[in-house]
């Protein structure tokens, strides 16, 4: 691994809660690293596992998907979706012998700004120490 790799590391954020959290630890300027690519969805329960695959082959190290906490959805249970998705996801990707440890799942509430920074730092070392994902090609970004 290289001294100085740095995870590219892809987000599918809801709206409602994840996106305002970050838009929040923005406007707090709280600091955390600049890896996370953040895509803006209606609800985590519209992350289809296709869009998960397809980061990770486009050569992101790790995805996030980040959604309200389960009972608080906006749109009832989009969150319970979200959570059965990924865990299904994962369980093939052990299937597979792919590394599942680079999908990940957080709650955070549009109120939880600095749990959001913590959260992606915490993330961005996490995959720093794996280092680059063996999964797909390089972003040339």
């Amino acid at each position: 691994m290289a001294e100085n790799f740095e995870p590219k590391i892809l987000g599918f954020f809801c709206n409602w809660c994840t996106s305002s959290a970050a838009d929040l630890a923005g406007t707090s300027r709280l600091q955390y690293p600049p890896n996370i690519r953040p895509i803006r969805v209606m609800c985590s329960g519209t992350v289809d596992p296709a869009y998960i695959i397809r980061g990770l082959l486009e050569g992101a190290d790790a995805v996030v998907v980040g959604g309200c906490h389960p009972g608080d959805c906006h749109y009832i249970s989009g969150n319970y979706k979200a959570r059965r998705r990924v865990k299904l996801l994962k369980t093939i990707f052990k299937t597979l012998s792919l590394p599942d440890d680079r999908i990940y799942l957080k709650w955070i509430s549009a109120s939880e700004g600095k749990k959001f920074a913590d959260e992606m730092t915490n993330i961005t070392a996490d995959v720093k120490k794996k280092g680059a994902s063996p999964i797909g090609k390089k972003w040339n970004i």
